[in-house]
């Protein structure tokens, strides 16, 4: 199995780093390749790829320091890959010398012999580091990035936005799985219920407070995707920051809504629902992939009122529809879930985030244009950067006297920064799920 699992592993690594592609989408491409089925081997390989990648700056200082005359991108990608796991296994979690000579044998028989003779020597001195010593060398901000495992200037960024105690905090806590949370579904069924059938798949569930229908799942006896209750559509997987923007945008049944950026079906699925299927949202996307995911689910969760549009919307959108309500979640640079997706922290720089809010105020202006007199406008990103929060909704306001902050509720976060009362922010370490902004504005013209 071990053999399996780290060959599933390396070819997942050396995809993500060629192609510049999420985890997941490397670990169903890889599994695909490499005709694995075995959930314990894809467990063990999903477990080492995500903890690898998470702390891949360390593993890449460590390894580099240990190559001494040469470095770690003069290797081919399947070697890079198994030096940031062998690093993560022996320096990182110190599996100790028979761990290190087990892993060794291995990527023997993965890689070759031959490929493996090139780094007998780094191998040995990476077994023997010490990382508390090598770190001790280092100024602040370089050891915590290192010990938190985030870019330097994404904590020199955080110490701004947060103050060093407050960001340390933020970037320890990214590091942790976070909890899974479900949204019941009661387009199918009374709540009890969908309860009833969800713990009978094994599911312990506990209730969120505030939320109408969300809970965190504290056991389940396996993946929830392959459960009935789930093929059934009783219950949507779904960060609880994202059913709190659903909630603060508060659809009523009857109304025309817009909702933009929609794929893969998270925000349509929820509106729907607290339409009661009644009314229309139209649902609008770029990816042609994503929206083929928010068919699928639209169809397992029932919902019956809302209609899909293939649309670039920082050009146009595909209708002349004055909506009650338009609720953007725009691309971002996802700074508020490394910890589900560690390599999008290594693909970011600081000229992501400018680069990431011209696209969300195109959007956001665009959007704007469609929300009907006394209608609402939510705008929501899983990112902490002011520059896509609230120094947007602030120039935005300044070009369109005609919105106006309104509160969103229901309150679970911290008010908004830069005086933006109204508006709520969410903490990983303050409130165990994704970091998120949401603000929600009103439309008068009279």
């Amino acid at each position: 199995m071990l053999r399996e699992a780290w060959a599933l592993a390396i070819e997942a690594l050396s995809q993500i780093e060629l192609n510049r592609i999420s985890e997941r989408t490397a670990l169903t491409q890889a599994t695909k390749q490499l005709r694995i089925r075995d959930p314990k081997i894809l467990g063990l390989a999903h477990k080492l790829v995500l903890e690898t990648s998470r702390r891949k700056n360390l593993t890449d200082y460590l390894i580099n320091r240990a190559l001494m005359s040469r470095a770690l991108d003069d290797f081919r990608l399947g070697l890079r890959a198994f030096l940031r796991l062998y690093t993560y296994e022996t320096s990182i979690r110190q599996g100790g010398v028979e761990r290190a000579e087990k892993i060794t044998r291995t990527g023997r028989a993965i890689l070759g012999w031959r490929e493996l003779r090139k780094v007998e020597g780094t191998l040995e001195r990476l077994l023997y580091t010490n990382v508390d010593v090598v770190l001790k060398r280092k100024s602040d901000e370089e050891r915590v990035a290192l010990q938190t495992y985030h870019p330097t200037w994404f904590v020199r960024y955080c110490y701004r936005l947060l103050g060093r105690a407050e960001a340390l905090e933020f970037l320890k806590y990214s590091n942790q799985i976070p909890s899974t949370y479900i949204r019941l579904n009661t387009l199918k069924a009374p709540t009890e219920a969908l309860l009833d059938a969800i713990r009978k798949d094994g599911v312990t569930l506990k209730k969120e407070a505030k939320l109408m229908h969300t809970y965190k799942v504290t056991k389940s006896q396996k993946a929830l995707p392959k459960m009935q209750s789930f093929r059934n559509g009783f219950f949507y997987i779904q960060d609880k920051a994202s059913c709190l923007a659903a909630e603060v945008a508060n659809p009523q049944p009857g109304m025309k809504v817009i909702d933009a950026c929609a794929a893969p079906g998270a925000k349509t699925t929820y509106l729907a629902q607290l339409m009661k299927n009644k009314g229309t949202i139209l649902s609008l996307d770029y990816s042609k992939r994503r929206m083929r995911v928010w068919k699928q689910d639209i169809k397992r969760l029932g919902t019956e009122n809302a209609f899909p549009a293939l649309t670039d919307l920082r050009k146009s959108l595909p209708t002349k529809l004055l909506a009650n309500l338009v609720v953007l979640d725009p691309p971002c640079t996802s700074t508020g879930t490394f910890s589900r997706m560690p390599s999008g922290k290594w693909r970011l720089t600081k000229r992501s985030i400018m680069n990431m809010a011209r696209i969300q105020w195109e959007m956001l202006n665009l959007c704007s244009s469609f929300v009907d007199d006394d209608g609402h406008l939510v705008y929501s990103t899983c990112s902490i950067t002011v520059e896509e929060n609230e120094m947007l909704i602030e120039r935005f306001l300044k070009h369109n006297s005609e919105f106006t902050p309104v509160e969103s509720l229901p309150r679970i976060g911290v008010s908004g920064l830069r005086g933006q009362v109204h508006s709520q922010r969410l903490y990983p370490h303050l409130h165990n799920c994704n970091g998120f902004f949401v603000a929600k504005l009103l439309k008068q013209t009279t």
